[in-house]
């Protein structure tokens, strides 16, 4: 990667020479899934000319999370690329090939993969895919129609994260996948932004796991699968009849997660398609009420922590560990200088109580990262809807003005368009396919017409059209 460290940033030429030759892609962000776009489009017949840039300086996934056996929900075969092309060399089982691993992985019978076996493949892939660029910063974006180009400004970053070069890069099209982000509730922010309050989210939990455990009362919010697997993890580490935790949840119940094979058939293509057809509002309406698809509970998890609970009642009496759902958070504030105080309201009792705690662990879950700043330069461009959200069309691409002849794909920012399967790692090589047969015009990647036994409208729906919107497979001009 080249770059000058001036106040103007240079051209970045791929592969050397004179003249700036644009890219066909560029990917801004590396998590699992732009990493899968990156790996499919190393595939496509004829070669595409890609870059992948990441601001950190090598890939991680979920790092604070990556507690000893917890595994995905979802199968292996939910990797980067299997979905789609099961022949890529990029596979987990051609990763466990490289390691002499196929028969033991065979023997342990194991269909989902451990939380850090797929962070360990997806570091694999990333250490030996071709274009990617770790350590850059994207600072902006901005269409420039002499050019029929969008332009694309970067830092490149020092060992230690702070500036040593800018450059500028040019391409046909953008992908942008720079994920989410922890989601801290407005009560307990400024807890959790001052470094001496002892509230953190559950995405630095190994980071602050030893303090944690000295604590001497820990309280976790949150009933997702991240609160269950912190909650197990800590109350296993804790003395029998001294645990001296307490974990809350807004929901109803600890409910286990909507696991049952039609079910799951909410995160097929089908459904993708069912959701993109139907009125903004019925869409807005229905995704709060599908959160037991999502955000629920392993049914492991769950039987995991009550089986520890039981254990710990073996010898009469019972655990030190409060389970209250239907618990609100309303404000938080420090009590002397170690202990945090929570004003908690029951939402079905209506009643208030206090609970002071020396640590708060909040497996509150996440938020799409807000693209309004990298994408000011092309905001005059985009369309949005009735809530100010992007529209995006059937192929992932933000509806911009005609005069616009590139395409911007957004990966995990399209929950609102095309629903819960949005950031489910099995949808990720189809989508990532589903972006490479938009780009090139072509079929580089032939997916099937159809996904699921579950027909999920009366009559079959065409996505509604969008004023400015593209028709779809434009085809790629290389010259």
């Amino acid at each position: 990667m080249t770059g000058t460290p001036a106040s103007e940033p240079s051209d970045h030429t791929p592969g050397g020479g004179g003249d700036t030759q644009p890219h066909d892609l560029v990917g801004i962000g590396i998590g699992p899934f732009n990493l899968s776009l990156a790996a499919l489009a190393h595939g496509v017949p004829g070669g595409l000319a890609t870059a992948f840039y990441e601001q950190r300086p090598s890939f991680h996934w979920h790092p604070g999370l990556l507690i000893d056996g917890t595994t995905l929900q979802v199968p292996f075969l939910a990797d980067l690329v299997t979905l789609a092309d099961p022949t890529s060399p990029w596979t987990f089982l051609n990763y466990l090939r490289s390691l002499d691993r196929l028969f033991p992985f065979y023997f342990a019978e194991r269909f989902p993969m451990q939380r850090a076996e797929y962070d360990a493949y997806c570091r694999w892939v990333s250490g030996h895919l071709p274009g990617l660029h770790f350590g850059h910063q994207i600072d902006a974006v901005r269409w420039n129609p002499e050019r029929a180009l969008f332009e694309v400004d970067y830092t490149q970053l020092d060992t230690q994260g702070e500036a040593e070069a800018l450059g500028r890069t040019y391409t046909r099209n953008i992908a942008l996948g720079v994920g989410t982000e922890p989601f801290v509730p407005e009560p307990l922010k400024l807890l959790a932004e001052s470094p001496a309050a002892p509230v953190l989210h559950s995405a630095d939990y190994l980071d602050h796991r030893q303090k944690l455990l000295s604590a001497e009362h820990v309280t976790v919010i949150g009933s997702g699968q991240s609160g269950a697997e912190v909650f197990l993890d800590l109350l296993r580490s804790r003395p029998v009849g001294a645990e001296k935790m307490h974990w809350l949840a807004r929901t109803d119940a600890f409910a286990p997660m909507e696991y049952s094979k039609l079910g799951l058939e909410h995160f097929t293509p089908d459904y993708s398609r069912y959701f993109h057809a139907l009125p903004e509002q019925v869409r807005d309406d229905l995704v709060p009420r599908q959160w037991q698809l999502h955000k629920g509970i392993d049914a492991g998890t769950v039987a995991a922590i009550h089986d520890e609970l039981y254990r710990r009642s073996l010898h009469g009496g019972w655990p030190d560990a409060v389970l209250t759902p239907g618990v609100t958070v309303r404000t938080a504030g420090r009590v002397a200088t170690t202990k945090v105080e929570l004003h908690l309201e029951h939402l079905q009792q209506g009643v208030r109580s206090r609970l002071t705690t020396d640590a708060v662990v909040l497996a509150t879950g996440y938020r799409e990262r807000p693209l309004d700043r990298m994408l000011a330069g092309v905001d005059s461009y985009m369309r949005r809807d009735a809530s100010g959200r992007p529209h995006i069309d059937d192929q992932y691409r933000l509806v911009l003005d005609p005069s616009v002849s590139g395409s911007i794909y957004v990966q995990n920012a399209e929950r609102h368009t095309h629903g819960v399967g949005a950031p489910d790692l099995g949808l990720a090589a189809w989508r990532s396919a589903s972006i490479l047969n938009s780009l090139t015009g072509k079929e580089p990647y032939p997916l099937p017409r159809r996904t699921a036994f579950t027909t999920f409208g009366l009559q079959q729906q065409q996505t509604a059209t969008v004023p400015g919107q593209k028709t779809p497979l434009t085809p790629l001009d290389r010259h």
